[in-house]
């Protein structure tokens, strides 16, 4: 027997076996309890979060014989069975973007009419229904709304904007959100434990990272991990085989920074390069771990990590202040619109995490303003005002023949007393002024 794939060999069969939509599926429950179906749906979201699923359940439920107590398929009748194995010609699941045309449509209409052969409903599947063209939902618009009572129709999409109004306003809609961690990582555990793999924790933890909410990635990178490596999967192990910079990296890049160490930009890019790491994964794993000191030093994400890597990620967070944090991810994201445009990609990162090691002493303009408000308080008020004085000019010819205008008197600009003299009346301003100024030119103020 062919190999099966963890997520095509581990897909919901049940309502019970979905993860992460109870609200949808409580729905879904109801209706088919009460008998109050209605004849289109639409299932939205991004991928690996359960639209198909959802709909291929709800189809073989509504053609179940022998639906349980608990409103499931049975998944043991005929109909189930033919559903399962994808040979049923009561569900027929069509790919939008491969159907997409007018003449796909039309014969999709022609064939509504026709009875189920087995069971009670006739069910389209349309997967990415966004990819129909106009004329193709124009010419569904009819059937849609007024389908015959044994026809249902069920849209999947990823892309809801792209479907136009029209359709929406004739299906019941379902946003399915990306699962949440905790869920994802008991799903990828049972997984795991099924399969007699020792998996440790925190490889679970980062699959699950990776993945953003979607089921489907997560099943991907357990597979692929499960034929990379023996058991038991670390996380170290799951590092090497997806290619990830280790994570002692960007703590060392913590510590330079606290220390000064603009050097430390040159180890590190020597060292991503020599071990063959992609600098643009490189780049947006930074990225990610700036995201993750921004998260903590406002309160957030440490319920995410396990508790020796709360630990290590609080005494990282610590040697940043929140404006210092922000920053940085501004910085970088700013950056990461123009990686595509960068020739020289190692320069550029050398650059970059110099940058990063330069901002210490940056600050941010909240405290620049508050502390020029602070100074002007400080200044002394019984300085007596330099009497402006006025100079006579004359306009430029506008042509030979013309007559020359009128003299004017224009106020010159006040002359400012020589820097030396606001040195020796002023110390302390003069010396915050100074910072000031470079802060303005460079960004930075040396110790």
């Amino acid at each position: 027997m062919s190999y099966q794939i963890l997520s095509k060999r581990y897909r919901p069969k049940t309502f019970g076996d979905i993860v992460g939509q109870e609200p949808i599926v409580t729905t879904l429950k109801n209706a088919l309890r009460s008998g109050k179906t209605a004849y289109a749906y639409i299932f939205c979201g991004c991928r690996g979060t359960g639209k198909t699923t959802f709909a291929r359940t709800f189809a073989k439920a509504l053609n179940c014989a022998h639906l349980t107590e608990e409103t499931e398929p049975c998944n043991a009748c005929p109909s189930c069975q033919d559903v399962n194995g994808g040979r049923s010609l009561d569900v027929l699941e069509i790919d939008g973007a491969s159907n997409r045309g007018i003449d796909d449509i039309r014969n999709l209409n022609e064939t509504v009419s026709y009875a189920a052969a087995l069971g009670k409903f006739k069910i389209y599947i349309i997967d990415e229904v966004h990819m129909l063209t106009k004329e193709a939902f124009n010419a569904l618009l009819k059937t849609l709304e007024e389908p015959p009572p044994h026809v249902k129709f069920f849209f999947a999409t990823t892309e809801p904007h792209k479907v136009p109004p029209t359709v929406l306003s004739r299906c019941q809609r379902f946003e399915l959100h990306r699962i949440a961690p905790s869920a994802m990582i008991h799903k990828l555990r049972q997984i795991t434990e099924e399969l007699q793999i020792a998996c440790e924790e925190k490889a679970l933890h980062l699959i699950s990272h990776l993945s953003e909410g979607s089921l489907r990635d997560a099943e991907s990178l357990l597979d692929q991990l499960i034929c990379s490596i023996e058991s038991p999967l670390t996380e170290e192990k799951c590092r090497t085989v997806y290619g990830m910079p280790p994570r002692h990296y960007f703590f060392e890049l913590d510590r330079a920074f606290e220390k000064e160490t603009l050097s430390f930009a040159f180890e590190l890019v020597e060292k991503v390069f020599t071990s063959g790491k992609d600098p643009a994964y490189f780049f947006d794993t930074l990225i990610d771990h700036y995201h993750t000191l921004v998260r903590i030093k406002l309160g957030e994400g440490l319920h995410l990590f396990s508790l020796e890597d709360k630990e290590l990620y609080r005494a990282a967070a610590s040697l940043y202040t929140e404006e210092q944090c922000l920053y940085i991810l501004d910085y970088l994201i700013g950056w990461q619109q123009q990686w595509g445009k960068i020739p020289f990609k190692r320069v550029f990162l050398e650059m970059l995490l110099l940058h990063i090691l330069r901002s210490k002493y940056r600050l941010p303009p909240a405290t620049l303003v508050r502390r020029l408000i602070d100074l002007e308080k400080q200044l002394p008020k019984d300085t007596a005002p330099v009497p402006s004085t006025t100079v006579i000019i004359s306009p430029p010819l506008q042509k030979e023949s013309a007559p020359l205008s009128e003299e004017k008197e224009i106020p010159a600009q006040t002359p400012q007393p020589p820097v030396e003299e606001l040195a020796a009346k002023h110390p302390s301003h003069y010396a915050t002024l100074m910072h000031f100024a470079a802060v303005e030119l460079e960004g930075t103020i040396q110790k």
